[in-house]
C-alpha cells in the first residue's frame, strides 16, 4: 500500500501519495501565481519540480520572477539552444562567452556566417521542441564516467573542469539524446520555455530572455562599450591561456600563476595609464567614477590618482558620499526602508554648489560625513584649484548628469568601472559578475566592517536592485570603462570566503546562495595571496593594500 504523506502549501494541508513530483503540486497551485513557477522549496532546501515528495513537509514554490527561477529559466534556454543546434547540425559547438543587456552572447566556434537566416531557422526549431514539452532529464554519472562522456561529444572543457573537482558524482542533464551539463538547477520540460528570442550582434549573437515582466523577452539594447570591455578582457584571458575554469586549474596545478599574475597587473596597469592620458588629453575637471558595489572603486581612484600625478596634473579625491544628506531625511523606499541609493539621498545642491565654488577659483572647506551620527560635517578640510588641479570624483551616481546638472559636460570626464568576469565554467555556463563581486563583498565586509556573509547575502537583493536602477542605465555614457575584474581571483578569494560561507546554516533564508557558492568554489583550486601586489586592485578586499581602502 502506498505511503501517503502530509505536506503544508499556501496556508493549505494537503494528503499527498507516494510518487507524487512537486510538478504535480505546481501544476495544481500555478493558478494562484501570475509567473510561472520553476523550482520547489521543500522544508527549506530547493528542489527541482521532478522530484518526488518522500516525506512530511512545509512547501513553497519559486516563480521565474525569483532570481534563482529566473536562473534556473536562463539555463534551461540555453540548453534548448543546445539542443537545437545540435539538431540541424550535430557538428556545429556553440560559446556562450558572457551575459549583455538581459541576454547571452553567444559565438560558433566553426566559421559560420550568423545570418538572419539562420537564426531564423535555430529560432524555428527551439519552439518546435518547446511544442513537443519534452523532459528535462537528469541523471546522475561517477564523475570520472562524466569526463569520459563529454570528451566523446566533444565538450572538452567540461572533461577539464571535472578533473579538478573533488565530488564523485555529477548531474547531467538531457533532452532526448542530447547531454549537458549545468551549473544549477533546471526546469521540468521545454513546455516552460516559451520566452526567448535570438539577435545578431557583430560575430556572434545574443540569446535573450525576458527580465521583470517574465512572460515578455526583454527588448535588446546593444551595451557596445560594455561589450568592447568584456571582448578585450577576453582576449587577456585567451592570450594568458585562461579562458575558463579548467584552464585555470591547469595553470595553478603547473605553477604558473605567478606570471599571470604579474602580467595581469601589467595590463591593467597598462590600461589606466591609457586612461589617464586620455583625461589629461581632454582638458577635463572633473573625473566621474561610478560602478556597482566591489568593483574596486576606491582603490582605482588611487591608482588613477597615481597615473594622472605622471601627466602632470594634481588629483584631489571626493566621495560623493560625503554629500549625503541628514540621515532623517533620507527617502524611504516602497517597502518603508531608508533607501540610501536613490539620488535624493545626496545633497545634490550643495555638491552642485561646491563644484561651481570652486570652478571659480573659490576655496571650499569640503564636507564629511559622519556614518555614525548620520549627519554632514566640517572639519576644516579646504580645497581650491588650481591650474593643474582635477577633481576625481567617486560614488554611486557619478554617470548621471542630474547629479552633475550644472557642470558643463566638456569639463567632465566620466569612467565606467566594474568586476566584469571573463572567465567561464566551461563553454556553456558563464561566469556571473555579480557572483564575483558578491564574494568580494562578503570577504571585505567582514575584514573591514564585521558583517557576516549571513547579513552580506541577506542585503544582496536590495544592492542589486539599486544598482539595476541606478548604475547600469548610465554605463553606456562613459567615456571610458574600466573592467576590475581578476582571472586568478576566484583562486585566491576561495580560502577567505569559504570559512564565512560555511558559518550559514542549514534552513537559514541565506544557506542556499551560500551552498550554491560554495558549489562554484569547489570547481576551483586555491592560490596563496602572497603574490599579489601591495597596490593591486584586489587587495582592497582580502586585505594588505598601500592605499586608505
Amino acid at each position: 500500500m502506498a505511503s501517503v504523506m502530509e505536506i503544508s502549501v499556501l496556508d493549505q494541508l494537503l494528503k499527498v501519495e507516494e510518487g507524487t513530483t512537486f510538478l504535480d503540486l505546481a501544476k495544481q497551485f500555478q493558478p494562484e501565481f501570475s509567473d510561472d513557477i520553476a523550482l520547489a522549496k521543500f522544508n527549506g532546501k530547493l528542489q527541482e519540480l521532478r522530484m518526488e515528495v518522500r516525506t512530511d513537509g512545509e512547501l513553497e514554490f519559486l516563480t521565474t520572477k525569483s532570481s534563482a527561477g529566473r536562473n534556473s529559466y536562463r539555463r534551461s534556454v540555453t540548453m534548448l539552444m543546445q539542443r537545437a543546434l545540435y539538431n540541424i547540425n550535430p557538428k556545429l559547438h556553440v560559446e556562450v562567452c558572457y551575459s549583455i543587456s538581459q541576454g547571452f552572447f553567444c559565438k560558433l566556434y566553426e566559421d559560420v556566417t550568423v545570418s538572419e537566416k539562420f537564426l531564423e531557422n535555430l529560432k524555428r526549431e527551439m519552439e518546435d521542441i518547446v511544442e513537443k514539452d519534452l523532459p528535462i532529464v537528469k541523471t546522475s554519472y561517477d564523475t570520472a564516467e562524466a569526463m569520459t562522456l563529454f570528451k566523446e561529444v566533444g565538450m572538452h572543457d567540461k572533461g577539464n573542469l571535472f578533473k579538478y573537482r573533488s565530488s564523485s558524482k555529477v548531474n547531467v542533464y538531457s533532452i532526448g539524446h542530447y547531454v549537458d551539463y549545468y551549473y544549477g538547477y533546471m526546469m521540468p520540460s521545454t513546455g516552460y520555455l516559451k520566452y526567448f528570442d535570438l539577435v545578431a550582434y557583430d560575430d556572434g549573437f545574443v540569446l535573450m530572455f525576458p527580465n521583470e515582466d517574465t512572460h515578455k523577452v526583454a527588448d535588446f539594447q546593444p551595451p557596445h562599450k560594455l561589450y568592447a570591455t568584456l571582448k578585450e578582457s577576453s582576449r587577456w584571458g585567451e592570450m594568458l591561456g585562461v579562458a575558463n575554469i579548467g584552464q585555470l586549474n591547469d595553470a595553478i596545478a603547473a605553477g604558473h600563476m605567478q606570471d599571470i599574475i604579474l602580467v595581469q597587473e601589467a595590463l591593467m596597469e597598462k590600461k589606466i595609464a591609457e586612461i589617464a592620458n586620455q583625461i589629461s588629453e581632454s582638458g577635463s575637471k572633473f573625473v566621474m567614477i561610478a560602478g556597482p558595489s566591489s568593483s574596486g572603486k576606491t582603490s582605482f581612484s588611487h591608482r588613477l590618482s597615481i597615473q594622472l600625478i605622471a601627466q602632470g596634473l594634481r588629483p584631489h579625491p571626493i566621495g560623493l558620499d560625503n554629500y549625503y544628506g541628514d540621515r532623517r531625511f533620507t527617502p524611504v523606499d516602497e517597502n518603508g526602508n531608508p533607501d540610501f541609493e536613490c539620488l535624493e539621498a545626496l545633497d545634490v545642491e550643495q555638491f552642485n554648489t561646491d563644484m561651481q565654488r570652486l570652478l571659480k577659483g573659490e576655496e571650499v572647506e569640503m564636507p564629511s560625513f559622519n556614518f555614525k551620527t548620520g549627519k554632514r560635517e566640517y572639519r576644516g578640510n579646504y580645497l581650491k584649484l588650481g591650474e593643474d588641479d582635477i577633481l576625481v570624483i567617486e560614488g554611486i551616481h557619478g554617470l548621471n548628469d542630474k547629479l552633475s546638472y550644472s557642470i558643463d559636460s566638456n569639463l567632465k570626464f566620466k569612467i565606467y568601472i566594474s568586476a566584469l568576469t571573463q572567465l567561464n565554467i566551461d563553454e556553456h555556463n558563464c561566469l556571473h559578475t555579480t557572483d564575483g563581486r558578491l564574494l568580494r563583498r562578503i570577504v571585505r565586509d567582514a575584514r573591514t566592517r564585521g558583517t557576516s556573509a549571513k547579513e552580506t547575502i541577506a542585503m544582496w537583493y536590495s544592492v542589486r536592485r539599486g544598482e539595476e536602477k541606478y548604475i547600469f542605465p548610465h554605463q553606456e555614457q562613459a567615456d571610458a570603462m574600466f573592467n576590475s575584474a581578476f582571472l586568478y581571483e576566484l583562486a585566491v578569494i576561495k580560502p577567505y570566503v569559504q570559512p564565512l560561507l560555511y558559518q550559514i546554516s542549514p534552513g537559514e533564508p541565506e544557506y542556499d546562495e551560500a551552498k550554491r557558492l560554495l558549489k562554484l568554489l569547489d570547481y576551483i583550486l586555491p592560490v596563496p595571496s602572497e603574490d599579489i601586489n601591495r597596490n593591486s586592485l584586489f587587495r582592497e578586499f582580502i586585505g594588505g593594500s598601500c592605499f586608505n581602502v
